[in-house]
């Protein structure tokens, strides 16, 4: 079969695994571990089936979980493999989401959905359930508890898509499910447009995924790219037994590149992360892994990670690597909080280090809600009843699907007061002095009294530093929430919608409304770039990127008189071998392996982390 002519194109060596499937037809599954080239070789098989089979019209689509991954996969297409122009444009690169949103938006009513659908974005979902989790804590429940919460969330977002038109993205496949099953027409339409489906991240599909998957399966040549070993989402229904299912429904030939590495090429960065599957070490050092240890007290733990930083940082200097980037990975959602404030206050008076900390995105949109709020004309009556909403808003939604009873508590406290102070101004009186409402108000006032520029990032910084520098400990956290807000970057859509209402109207009229659609067409961005710099996440959240370097760093025991030793922020449950399970070394895979050049390991000296002992330790 002729291969792909791709111009100005660097020679690129494939294996023999790579250029056997350049020669296959029909469905196809392609195994391999990290960096072993399954993108790669899908990309170059999109760009031989656009050139040798699709008809006018007819694209190539391939699907990937995160965004981070579409992002990687359009930079690949563009810039890497040099594939004509005109082939590109026919290689269409998705989400698994904003696919299915696009078919459910347009088909959803023959299911009963109603005509007019939006989206229920994770902060607007944590909002809607809020009452209903409000009533039960929110851990340590009873299996009973934990079924009734899991029944009434269920039927609150069911109630919601199906009279209010507003759809959770945990209900997009279950109904796409619903529509392919019902509609051979649908599956048609699907395939004359996309003949062929890259499905990446295979092994990771739930069961409602899977069954989309069957009915496409029926009418599209299918080419699944997965990893067996990488399979992190057990928790939300991904199947160990889905490549199988796949096998069994279908014809299928096999591709295993597992012996493959072109992301570490080098290293043995991939060797080791294949040890840590097993626990058996074959090697007492690895080319490309290196291990610290730390005493197990803050100052030395976070000296230790600062100066990790910088020896990272003058490697890829002196390396002259463009655009170099370091991962910080930290196995909680509290330490990534903790590491980004000590890099911004380094301790010992070092040098601060600039970074991004990737946090979980609800309470800042919520809180960037509020910013934009702040930006509008404050001249409108309900303005004021209206942050006071959006605040409210904060505290219901900024857990997830965590929220504490605090947070939901402060919701009703806010509610209470603005009531409260209604009532007392109709009938004359003054609010009381010591109302949370006092403190306030006088920070709403003194931000809605800016006179802001036409410069929406300008705007925005004076906005939040109002509220940080206020004397409202309400409205600073919020400030420090949207601190991370990365999509005011210049370029970015809502800095230029931002700039528009402000020549259209002479102000920013429309910025609220600006900001929430932003957010939501954040989720199904696929030109986002590639990380850069110094960048702190959840280990979870590394999944589908990729680093010049990685810095893996877990906390310690905590000593407390009279107690047990807190030991919570670990790659591993309480350091415990008793908590190792296949999903925590698969976890751990995943983050080491996403290293190109080098990955540091830093652990406490006392208590190393469990998963780096041979088994017969």
């Amino acid at each position: 079969m002729k291969q792909p002519q791709l111009r100005k194109q660097k020679q690129m060596e494939l294996t023999k695994g790579q250029q056997d499937v350049l020669q296959a037809d029909g469905h196809l599954l392609v195994t391999g571990g990290p960096g072993s080239g399954k993108t790669t070789i899908s990309i170059l098989k999109a760009a031989q089936v656009v050139e040798q089979t699709l008809q006018p019209g007819q694209k190539v689509l391939f699907l990937s979980f995160a965004r981070a991954t579409v992002s990687r996969v359009v930079e690949a297409i563009e810039y890497e493999q040099k594939i004509p122009s005109e082939q590109k444009k026919r290689i269409d690169v998705q989400t698994y989401h904003s696919f299915f949103w696009r078919i459910l938006k347009t088909h959803g009513y023959l299911i009963g959905l109603p005509r007019r659908l939006s989206i229920l974005t994770p902060p607007g979902e944590a909002i809607a359930l809020s009452s209903v989790r409000s009533g039960l804590p929110a851990r340590s429940l009873t299996d009973e508890q934990k079924e009734a919460k899991k029944a009434a969330e269920k039927a609150e977002l069911l109630r919601l898509a199906n009279q209010e038109g507003r759809v959770c993205f945990d209900l997009y496949a279950p109904y796409v499910g619903d529509l392919l099953h019902g509609s051979s027409r649908i599956r048609s339409l699907i395939a004359a447009k996309y003949p062929v489906i890259i499905l990446d991240e295979f092994q990771d599909t739930n069961d409602s995924q899977w069954r989309i998957v069957q009915t496409l399966g029926e009418f599209c040549r299918l080419i699944a790219l997965a990893d067996p070993e990488q399979r992190i989402y057990d928790w939300i229904g991904a199947d160990p037994a889905r490549l199988d299912h796949l096998r069994g429904e279908f014809r299928v030939s096999d591709f295993d590149l597992s012996t493959d590495n072109h992301r570490s090429a080098g290293t043995e960065i991939a060797l080791f992360g294949n040890d840590l599957l097993t626990g058996n070490f074959r090697q007492s050092t690895y080319k490309g892994i290196e291990f610290e240890c730390f005493n197990p007290f803050a100052d030395p733990a976070m000296t230790m990670l600062v100066t990790t930083v910088y020896a990272a940082r003058k490697r890829l200097a002196e390396a002259k690597i463009k655009n170099w980037s370091i991962a910080i990975l930290v196995p909680t959602k509290k330490m990534t909080r903790l590491v980004s404030d000590a890099l911004r206050q380094p301790p010992a008076g070092m040098t601060a280090v600039t970074h991004l900390a990737v946090i979980e995105m609800e309470a800042a949109v919520l809180g960037a809600e509020i910013i934009a709020l702040l930006m509008q004309s404050a001249s409108y009556a309900r303005h004021f009843a209206q942050f006071i909403g959006l605040l409210c808003n904060y505290y219901q939604g900024k857990g997830g699907n965590e929220p504490t009873k605090k947070a939901l508590q402060e919701a009703a406290s806010i509610r209470k007061a603005y009531e409260e102070a209604l009532a007392l101004q109709a009938s004359g009186k003054g609010a009381r002095k010591n109302s949370i409402l006092v403190n306030i108000k006088a920070v709403y006032e003194q931000a809605c009294a800016l006179e802001l520029t036409g410069d929406p990032d300008k705007d925005w910084r004076a906005v939040r530093h109002t509220l940080e520098d206020g004397a409202c400990s309400r409205l600073k956290e919020i400030a420090s929430e949207v601190r991370n807000v990365r999509i005011l970057e210049r370029g970015m859509q809502l800095r230029q919608a931002l700039s528009q209402d402000w020549r259209d109207n002479g102000g920013y009229q429309n910025a609220l409304t600006i900001t929430q659609q932003a957010f939501v067409q954040e989720h199904f961005a696929t030109n986002s770039k590639p990380e850069s710099g110094v960048i702190v996440m959840n280990m979870h959240k590394a999944k589908g990127k990729q680093f010049d370097e990685v810095i893996i760093f877990e906390g310690w025991p905590i000593k407390r008189k009279g107690q047990p030793p807190y030991n919570a922020d670990r790659i591993v449950r309480f350091n415990s071998k008793d908590k190792i399970d296949t999903q925590t070394r698969q976890n751990f895979r995943v983050s080491v392996t996403r290293g190109k050049r080098q990955t540091t390991i830093l652990t406490p000296k006392t208590d190393p982390c469990v998963l780096l002992l041979d088994n017969d330790e």
